[in-house]
């Protein structure tokens, strides 16, 4: 029991015989006048007869179950509105429980006891000590909160993050993509300046008031009013983690589909144009192919805006569970519906590294590899190593290579093989690493370029010959590098080395790194003339491993138009037309619909009637021929009226035909001589 109870119990309540009974309330005892009020003090002595309970001349300002007065009730709804719950009724509680001790010893001074006119106001001064109690209680949780997030941050995708820049970016997956990089705006204001790219624009003309904001590309008011076109994104499955979505045309979209192809058919531009501004301005692959017109024409701007209603468009559809940046995301290039996502941004890829924006080109590049990294439909490791090197990631690249060396053969391809140590070689030459670091990309650099000349021989002389050096006698007497290593080498690899040349021979012109090359194409003939095992093993390999590339090779080479490596193309594929809005199909499509059969579908022409339909659109040598079910009168029938159509197109053609004159001396004397 503590003291101070046992003081009640006992009657010596220490200070009680200095109270007079008026400030009790009680009327005053027989035995003497009541004390004086204004001293607040009475004479020592017992207790009086006349209290019944010696319990009441406890201090009434001890008593804990004394109704507050109407100030302790607004007192009191403040601090619960102000305060938290929780926290706070937590913290009042043992304020409360402390105040009680203090008030036991306050009890002990008698010449600090404040009288009862006080109590009010010393009570409210003692909830303001609460109030301020519990906010510093919650101030502290606070900030404790604050230092363990500081201490250990998470990104939105909930990958924890550490505090060295190295380790943050071995922490996230591989082909993780970032919003902000993937706006090209960013990356030319790092290059020129906020307002060298914005120019005198207000924030409030950058504004977009009737068009959604996207991640992929910048709306602009230019452009019409989106509404629902009738294409959308599902939700097929989730597999381990993996989602797999596709776009999915519904009926409006798919008669929309039906006219393009008709369109496209006619080979008349002005049908595409009609189905844009009549039927539907965001119709996906008729901007994609006017896009492909107007850059043929060179006009680049309109043919990049196009792309960029594109990727809009389809944006809009998204699922609101697909994601671009965490990587789980599938889209299966089989289906047709998924063809024209994968193309506009390849498309938009390809103006953004011809811009100037390498960085912004990378990320799209790691967004189109991750929506299906096992079959690379459009073969982004072709392209993947440049714009590494361009946007000087070259800690992304040689990750790469040593993430997926062991189930992908990136060494066989001849991209990677020599611009992984071209990346190291660049590493070595950053002067604040550390002098280990420094030394274990120069050996990293030395055995892969090695090992890349050994392999692919053939790289050098075009590499060379674009950089515009001149090799030394040693390197062109010798057959290894000679002319004999291009002529036999087969036509797949071909197809790849010239890619790589007519791509990247920009990054080899540095001084720097010619002398590095030089210093290598010399040790490696050196163990070419010691008959090192590893030169034989390399020649086995090219003859065995590259005779023929896969479709999406092709494809990539197509959709890049670099005229070397096209020249190399296989016959196979030069001999089919290849459109625009889907180059070169899978052969294991997954059609969910198909087109209707044509009423008239066109009947098979000659070279002849073609050359004159080239010339007149208006031909058709079957126009006056009716399929009425009857069988013709013969085949000689039939060849005298194409004949005679074929005639009268002949003689249209000669009546259109105008000679003009030559023009006119007015001297035909001459005014001077020959000589």
């Amino acid at each position: 029991m503590s003291r101070r109870a046992l003081r009640r119990l006992r009657g010596e309540q220490r200070g009680q015989e200095l109270l007079g009974l008026g400030h009790l309330g009680l009327e005053p005892g027989p035995e003497g006048p009541p004390p004086s009020a204004a001293t607040g003090r009475g004479r020592r002595g017992p207790a009086r007869t006349g209290v019944s309970n010696r319990f009441e001349l406890i201090p009434a300002e001890e008593s804990e179950d004394e109704p507050p007065s109407s100030e302790e009730r607004a007192d009191a709804w403040l601090r619960e509105r102000d305060a938290t719950e929780g926290n706070s009724e937590v913290a009042v509680a043992e304020e409360t429980e402390g105040d009680g001790h203090r008030d036991g010893e306050e009890a002990e001074q008698p010449d600090q006891m404040p009288s009862l006119s006080n109590k009010p106001r010393k009570k409210k001064k003692k909830r303001k000590t609460r109030k301020t109690s519990a906010e510093e209680t919650l101030e502290d949780n606070d900030l404790e909160d604050i230092d363990g997030l500081l201490e250990k941050p998470e990104d939105t995708n909930g990958l924890s993050q550490n505090s060295q820049s190295g380790v943050i970016s071995d922490s996230r997956p591989l082909l993780y993509v970032e919003h902000r990089n993937l706006n090209p705006e960013n990356e030319l204001k790092r290059y020129f300046g906020a307002r060298a790219v914005l120019g005198d624009q207000r924030p409030r003309q950058r504004q977009h008031q009737h068009i959604r904001s996207t991640w992929l590309t910048t709306p602009k008011n230019t452009w019409p009013r989106y509404s629902r076109t009738g294409m959308s994104m599902e939700l097929l499955e989730t597999r381990r983690g993996v989602q797999y979505f596709a776009f999915k045309h519904h009926h409006k979209y798919q008669q929309l589909q039906f006219k393009f192809l008709e369109a496209v058919e006619s080979m008349n531009l002005n049908n595409i144009v009609m189905l844009l501004e009549a039927l539907d301005p965001y119709h996906v692959d008729s901007l994609l192919q006017l896009s492909d017109v107007c850059r043929m024409r060179e006009d680049h701007e309109m043919a990049r805006d196009f792309i960029e209603q594109a990727l809009y468009s389809m944006e809009c559809t998204f699922h609101p569970v697909f994601s671009l940046t965490s990587g789980t995301c599938r889209l299966d290039y089989r289906r047709p519906e998924n063809r024209s996502f994968f193309l506009a941004l390849f498309k938009h890829l390809m103006f953004l590294e011809k811009r100037g924006c390498p960085r912004t080109a990378l990320e799209f590049c790691k967004l189109i590899l991750s929506l299906d990294p096992d079959n690379d439909p459009l073969c982004m490791l072709l392209m993947i190593d440049f714009l590494s090197l361009r946007a000087r990631e070259y800690t992304f690249l040689t990750r790469m290579f040593q993430e997926w060396e062991s189930h992908r053969n990136l060494s066989q391809l001849p991209n990677f093989a020599f611009s992984v140590p071209l990346a190291y070689f660049f590493l070595s030459q950053q002067e604040e690493r550390s002098e280990l670091e420094l030394s274990q990309a120069q050996e990293r650099a030395a055995q892969l370029i090695q090992l890349a000349l050994i392999m692919f021989p053939s790289v050098l002389m075009p590499l060379l010959d674009h950089c515009g050096v001149q090799p030394d006698s040693r390197v062109t007497s010798h057959s290894f590098f000679g002319l004999n290593a291009q002529i036999s080498q087969l036509p797949a690899l071909t197809q790849l080395t010239s890619l790589y040349v007519e791509r990247t021979h920009s990054l080899w012109k540095d001084p720097a790194v010619m002398a590095w090359l030089e210093t290598h194409v010399h040790e490696v003939l050196r163990k070419v003339d010691a008959q090192d095992p590893l030169v034989q093993e390399a020649e086995h390999k090219r003859k065995t491993r590259y005779q023929s590339a896969p479709r999406n090779i092709y494809r990539h080479i197509v959709l890049s138009e670099v005229k070397e490596a096209m020249a190399a193309l296989p016959l196979e594929v030069t001999s089919q037309p290849v459109m625009g809005h889907d180059p070169l199909p899978p052969l294991d499509s997954i059609i969910s619909y198909t087109r209707p059969e044509r009423t008239n579908p066109p009947s098979s022409e000659n070279t002849l009637s073609l050359f004159f339909r080239s010339l007149l659109p208006n031909f058709n040598m079957q126009e006056d021929i009716r399929h009425d079910g009857e069988e013709e009168a013969g085949a000689g029938q039939d060849l005298n009226q194409g004949v005679n159509r074929l005639m009268a197109a002949m003689r249209d053609m000669l009546v259109n035909i105008q000679f003009q004159e030559p023009p006119r001396d007015d001297n035909p004397e001459g005014d001077g001589d020959w000589d």
